[in-house]
């Protein structure tokens, strides 16, 4: 079902209500923050959420009683938003939230051993503040440093390769420096990443950057949009939509006002490609943002950054403040008759938002569930209105056509997978790290030629490809080409570009386990199926883990698995199972 349209007078772009955006995180008080947002309506719910969590480490009765309030938001409704993110509480947390990552990768690195050591050091115990209200442990899912594992957030800091025995230094220790690329073939996409200041407009504009936007302008939009389709660019966020089709879609709908969305709620464990994008080259994303703005006739644009990516909010939002300086958003853009302005948008730690339209609902202020399709985001999207949402390398895609050409681009990848593409390589490899890929190549080769191969020359087990929606890949069949067309056809998927490895000292069922977790935790509970499909999932692989299974319990997993993926609403639903079928095909001993 459509979203309900609404007033869209509280959603117009900071351009034409100067005053509308207060700065985040200001010291001012908390009932000025809430009159300055509150001519935005419940648009403004899950920020001020955010806002009142940072402030006071939670969300008191009467603070959400005065933010309902102040938005016109029945206070149900406030406390139903509360209850869905997991960054919100209605319990004292403290000033410094530590979070430490227990998803797969981070798990067989001892990330359990380390908040055990953090909550033995604190003198406190998980899900409790220390005495002095300075301290709050917790164990969470992917915080998308799964090159850096086991990673820990203090607060606002990043930090990776956390051991038990470093744990005093941990608190007070700094965040952690940008991640190294690899290099892997030509770089396209990450030509920039660890050789330019990321906020500094020039050094962008010194290494080719906004000639993109340049080149778009002296277009005509529908110019723009047949470059973007004979470019053959494919959606990278996991479900490979052909991107100039959607622009074109949206382009043609009609509606007061459209909208253009980046998706950078990156959750899948594995994936950490988007946040260094965003980190170290948040230009190149904006300027695809401005592209996809002019082209398709929109005014106001998205930028949904997850919550645990604190510092590529920061540093995205400071590229935004440069852009607007500048004159590059705002009014009459490189002096053509295109109005564009950015607001970035913080999640509150759902996994599911990840999904397309319940990233809408979010930002509308809303639960993040999904929606029932069609109609499509492209004629009915935010707010009712038409609009494109893409994620953040695949507008980083967008400058590169356009400053190239169609045919440059195409050179690149393959005839039905063209241009460069991301993996992100984590677990047991030598050389974990974000990989851009510019011509076929093999999991296998990505692997051992370029990620080095499996530590302490052990031999790998498995390879879980696509992220935790993804299958395994046993070690006898890595030959297959990275491209969505060879993995199509060896029934595998490309997904967010995740390549776990796992070599053969670890245990697969704790592996399974761990997704088991992850996908019970982040359902969000609107369908039957995957409610009830992930917790029942997840019962079957605890007795596997710890080796209790009871007779019928492989047919269990079959059972529900084919049915969260025949009949869920959404992708996560679907996805939730692939992995644990995956890992009955290849290794059915394992479930006996």
């Amino acid at each position: 079902m459509a979203a309900e349209t609404e007033d869209l007078s509280p959603h117009l772009p900071s351009y034409l209500e100067e005053d509308l955006l207060p700065a985040e995180h200001s010291d001012a008080p908390f009932e000025q923050y809430l009159a300055a947002v509150s001519p935005r309506g419940r648009t403004m719910l899950l920020p001020a959420l955010l806002e009142a969590q940072r402030r006071y480490n939670y969300i008191s009765s009467d603070t959400a009683t005065q933010i309902g309030r102040s938005l016109n938001v029945p206070l149900a409704d406030v406390t139903g938003v509360i209850e869905f993110y997991s960054m919100l509480t209605t319990e004292p947390t403290a000033r410094s939230v530590i979070r430490v990552c227990v998803s797969p990768v981070c798990t067989m690195f001892g990330s359990h051993d380390v908040a055990k050591s953090l909550v033995h050091a604190l003198g406190t115990t998980l899900g409790e503040p220390t005495a002095d209200g300075e301290y709050f442990v917790e164990e969470v899912q992917c915080l998308g440093l799964c090159e850096r594992a086991p990673a820990v957030l203090v607060g606002e800091r990043p930090i990776g390769q956390t051991t038990p025995d470093v744990i005093a230094e941990l608190i007070k220790r700094p965040p952690d420096p940008p991640s190294g690329l690899i290099r892997t073939g030509t770089r396209l996409l990450t030509s920039r990443l660890g050789k330019i200041s990321p906020t500094n407009l020039d050094d962008y504009q010194n290494s080719e950057g906004l000639l993109g936007l340049k080149e778009a302008l002296a277009l005509s939009p529908i110019e723009v949009i047949e470059k973007i389709r004979s470019s053959g660019l494919m959606g990278r966020g996991g479900a490979a939509f052909p991107t100039g089709i959607k622009w074109e879609s949206a382009a043609k709908a009609s509606g007061e006002s459209k909208y253009i969305i980046c998706n950078a709620d990156e959750s899948e464990p594995g994936t950490f490609k988007d946040r260094t994008l965003m980190e170290e080259d948040p230009f190149s994303i904006l300027e695809g943002l401005l592209i996809a703005g002019y082209a398709v006739g929109a005014t106001i644009g998205y930028f949904y950054i997850r919550g645990e990516y604190p510092r590529a909010q920061q540093i995205v939002g400071e590229a935004i403040d440069t852009l607007r300086k500048t004159g590059l958003l705002g009014k009459g853009i490189l002096g053509r008759d295109f109005n564009f302005d950015i607001e970035v948008r913080s999640g509150g730690g759902a996994y599911i938002c990840g999904e397309e339209t319940a990233l809408f609902e979010s930002i509308e202020g809303k639960r993040g569930f999904p929606r029932i399709k069609p109609p499509f985001p492209t004629t009915s999207g935010l707010f009712g209105m038409p609009t494109v949402i893409n994620n953040v390398e695949t507008f980083a895609n967008v400058p590169l056509i356009l400053r190239i050409g169609p045919e440059e681009y195409r050179k690149f990848g393959t005839d039905k997978s063209p241009g460069p593409r991301l993996f992100c390589i984590s677990g047991d490899v030598f050389m974990p790290g974000l990989f851009e890929i510019t011509e076929p190549l093999t999991l296998k080769d990505l692997i051992f030629k370029h990620a080095g191969g499996a530590k302490m020359g052990r031999k790998i087990q498995a390879v879980l490809l696509g992220g935790a929606a993804g299958k395994f890949v046993p070690p006898d069949q890595l030959d297959v080409r990275l491209t969505f067309e060879d993995t199509r056809a060896a029934g595998l998927s490309l997904g967010s570009g995740v390549v776990m490895v796992f070599d053969e000292t670890r245990d697969l069922r704790q592996v399974l386990l761990d997704l088991g977790h992850f996908f019970a935790h982040e359902s969000c509970g609107k369908c039957y199926p995957c409610q009830l499909g992930t917790q029942r999932q997840l019962e079957v692989l605890e007795r596997l883990a710890t080796g209790t299974l009871i007779p019928g319990d492989r047919e269990r997993l079959n059972d529900v698995g084919w049915t969260m993926t025949d009949a869920s609403l959404c992708g996560l639903g679907q996805t939730a199972a692939l992995a644990v079928l995956s890992a009955i095909e290849h290794w059915p001993q394992m479930f006996e």
